[in-house]
């Protein structure tokens, strides 16, 4: 389905899914140091556009890939998409629970803390490219969760950590 809205890119440039955690480690700790818990509907958006298009209908996905990544290196590091696409899902789930907590229900610190929990997830991927989502995804595969067809150039990751090593 390559070239549709709904889709998602494989492989994904590494620099821009980086500058989007970062984006979303800001945004997190903006939203709880001015406590303004309304931005978890922001996040949530951002988060469910990307799972569902990638970065075309996500404001900061489109200053990532378009701005911000080119910027920073000539040579992208190509990564497999469905990992990526995989944390996304996690971050859609998570920002909408803490959209939810908030709106109708007006529970600030579960929004707060699902929020401290973005934060740091998004700032490991920013920070150390360390992305728990793309980490939970190889154990699914390796347990047999998700299956290889998925993501081919997934199932022979370890082959290609240890080849580069």
């Amino acid at each position: 389905m390559p070239g549709t809205l709904f889709s998602f890119p494989n492989p994904v440039n590494e620099s821009a899914s980086r500058v989007v955690a970062g984006g979303v480690a800001l945004t997190a700790v903006v939203a709880i140091a001015t406590q303004q818990p309304w931005l978890s509907a922001v996040l949530a958006y951002g988060f469910l556009a990307r799972v569902a298009t990638g970065p075309t209908l996500s404001p900061l996905g489109q200053l990532a890939t378009r701005v911000v990544a080119p910027r920073l290196s000539r040579t992208p590091k190509l990564v497999a998409g469905p990992p990526k696409r995989f944390a996304q899902g996690i971050g859609a789930v998570i920002s909408s629970a803490a959209a939810l907590c908030f709106f109708p229900g007006h529970l600030v610190v579960a929004t707060y803390s699902l929020l401290g929990l973005l934060a740091l997830a998004a700032t490991l991927e920013s920070a150390f490219a360390f992305c728990i989502g793309c980490r939970a995804f190889g154990l699914l595969m390796r347990w047999g969760v998700i299956p290889p067809e998925v993501c081919v150039a997934c199932a022979n990751l370890p082959a290609r950590e240890h080849s580069s090593a």
